[in-house]
């Protein structure tokens, strides 16, 4: 994930409404505290991604949840300045009637229709393991997944030596993530998903 540089993308702040009607349809931007960020994921994040929807579909399935992964989706974390759009989310479907956006544009904003966030790491790791983990933690979503399959991540947040890893972050009682980081072929144990 890289910052869009083209000045003639962007050369000031730019809102959510503005991102919105400029890029809402273009599922290659999301929008952090102003910035355009243009989203260049490879080959094998795409797959990780992909493995990860897959598991979540067949389990979603499997419990006759009334849960859904859309294709596409933006996260409006209470900011008029910012857009996220996770590779993998899951929504509750009894709490879309209480979005605002969601019956115009593919919107959520409010923690409680989120399920699950699931963010494959890209060359702009930062967002990931910081802000995004910030923002998803003060909106309340109760599991939010980092998958490192490139062990890009900082030291502080993967260890030493870096690692492929899978940090899963699950929320508290006292409203902050708690997490737990796996590596190798220990077992992923998710509340989303608990069979």
């Amino acid at each position: 994930m890289t910052i869009a540089t083209d000045r003639s993308i962007q050369q000031k702040p730019l809102s959510f409404e503005g991102f919105l009607a400029q890029y809402g349809d273009n599922d290659h931007y999301e929008l952090i505290d102003g910035e355009l960020f243009d989203l260049e994921p490879t080959g094998p994040h795409e797959e990780v991604a992909a493995k990860i929807g897959q598991w979540l579909n067949f389990e979603i399935v499997q419990q006759r949840l009334n849960y859904f992964i859309p294709h596409r989706c933006l996260i409006n974390p209470l900011s008029a300045w910012t857009g996220f759009r996770p590779d993998v989310i899951v929504l509750d479907r009894s709490e879309l009637s209480k979005e605002p956006l969601w019956n115009s544009e593919p919107v959520i904003t409010m923690g409680s229709t989120v399920k699950f966030v699931a963010e494959v790491v890209s060359s702009n790791w930062q967002n990931d393991y910081a802000r995004k983990f910030e923002d998803y933690a003060l909106l309340g979503i109760p599991e939010y997944w980092i998958a490192d399959h490139a062990a890009l991540g900082g030291e502080i947040f993967i260890g030493r030596p870096k690692q492929v890893s899978l940090t899963i972050c699950t929320m508290g009682a006292d409203g902050r993530y708690q997490t737990q980081i796996l590596r190798g072929n220990e077992a992923i144990v998710s509340p989303t998903s608990p069979a």
